[in-house]
C-alpha cells in the first residue's frame, strides 16, 4: 500500500483527504491519504522520516510552505515562487514542487478563460498572491499585484517578469482589466470583500481563492456585474490534481475528487 500525506500545523480543518481518497478509490489505486501535524522545529526531522519510511508523497501547508524550500530540491517554479506544497519522493533527494500555482491556471482553463495576451490584477502579496502572479505571468499574462501595504505589493511584482506592483488604491486599474484573482483571506467566513463592486464589470473573470464559503461576497457582486466567476474550491480541487498527477504519473479522476471536495464543504 502506497502512503502519501499532508504536513501542517495545524491540519485538522484540512479538505485534503477526502478529496485525494476519492482519487484513489475511483482508480483502485492501493493507496491512503494521512495528515502529519509536527512542531516547526521537528519539521526537517519529519521529512527524513517521511522519506525513510517509504511515504510516497506529501503535500505542504501552513505555516510550512517557506520553509519547505529549503529542506527539498525544489523545481524551478516552486524556488521562484519561495514556497513548496507539494513533496515527492524517490531516487535521489526529495523534489518540491508548488501546485498552487498550476491551481490558478486550470481553474481559468476549466472555465474557458485564456490567460495569454490578457491583463491580470492579484489582490494580495501573501503566498497565495506569489503563487497567482507567476501562474499567471507564465502564462502571459500582464500582471498588477495590489496590496494593502504597497511595499509588499512592489516587492513581489519585482519578482514576476514585468508585474507591477501598488497600494490598493491601484484597483482603479480594474476597469481596464480581464481577469482579478483573490488572493487574500478577505470574505473567509465573513461577508466582506477586498474589491469595491464599483470596480467589477461585464469583462471580468474573477477567481476568488477563498472557499469557505463557496459563494463570498466578491463573486455574487461578480455575477451581479455580469462577471465570469470562479470559486476558490476549484483552486484547492486543482493543486490537489496537479499533486495526485505528478505522485503517480496518471491523469487523475478530476470528477471524483471534485465531487468529495464539495461534499465535505459544507
Amino acid at each position: 500500500m502506497q502512503v502519501f500525506g499532508l504536513v501542517g500545523n495545524p491540519v485538522g480543518h484540512s479538505l485534503s483527504p477526502p478529496m485525494h481518497e476519492a482519487a484513489y478509490d475511483r482508480v483502485d489505486m492501493d493507496a491512503r491519504y494521512v495528515t502529519f501535524e509536527p512542531s516547526p522545529e521537528d519539521l526537517s526531522a519529519a521529512v527524513e522520516g517521511a522519506e525513510a519510511l517509504g511515504i510516497a508523497g506529501l503535500n505542504v501547508t501552513i505555516p510550512f510552505k517557506r520553509e519547505m524550500v529549503d529542506l527539498v530540491e525544489p523545481d524551478e517554479l516552486a524556488a521562484r515562487i519561495g514556497a513548496v506544497n507539494t513533496v515527492g519522493f524517490g531516487d535521489g533527494p526529495p523534489r518540491g514542487y508548488n501546485t498552487d500555482a498550476a491551481g490558478v491556471r486550470r481553474s481559468f482553463a476549466h472555465h474557458d478563460v485564456p490567460l495569454d495576451g490578457r491583463s491580470a490584477v492579484v489582490v494580495g502579496a501573501g503566498g497565495a498572491g506569489r503563487a497567482a502572479s507567476f501562474a499567471l505571468a507564465d502564462a502571459g499574462a500582464s500582471v498588477h499585484v495590489a496590496n494593502r501595504t504597497t511595499e509588499r505589493a512592489t516587492s513581489l511584482a519585482a519578482d514576476v517578469p514585468g508585474a507591477t506592483g501598488g497600494g490598493l488604491d491601484t484597483l482603479d486599474g480594474l476597469a481596464d482589466a480581464d481577469l482579478l484573482v483573490n488572493a487574500t483571506s478577505v470574505g473567509m467566513e465573513s461577508d466582506e470583500t477586498p474589491v469595491p463592486a464599483e470596480r467589477l464589470h461585464d469583462g471580468l473573470a474573477v477567481l476568488d481563492a477563498v472557499y469557505a464559503p463557496v459563494e463570498t461576497r466578491l463573486l455574487r457582486e461578480a455575477a451581479a456585474a455580469g462577471a465570469t466567476t470562479i470559486d476558490g474550491a476549484w483552486m484547492l480541487l486543482f493543486q490537489g490534481v496537479e499533486a495526485f498527477e505528478r505522485w503517480t504519473g496518471r491523469d487523475a479522476p478530476v470528477d471524483a475528487m471534485n465531487d468529495a471536495l464539495r461534499a465535505n464543504l459544507g
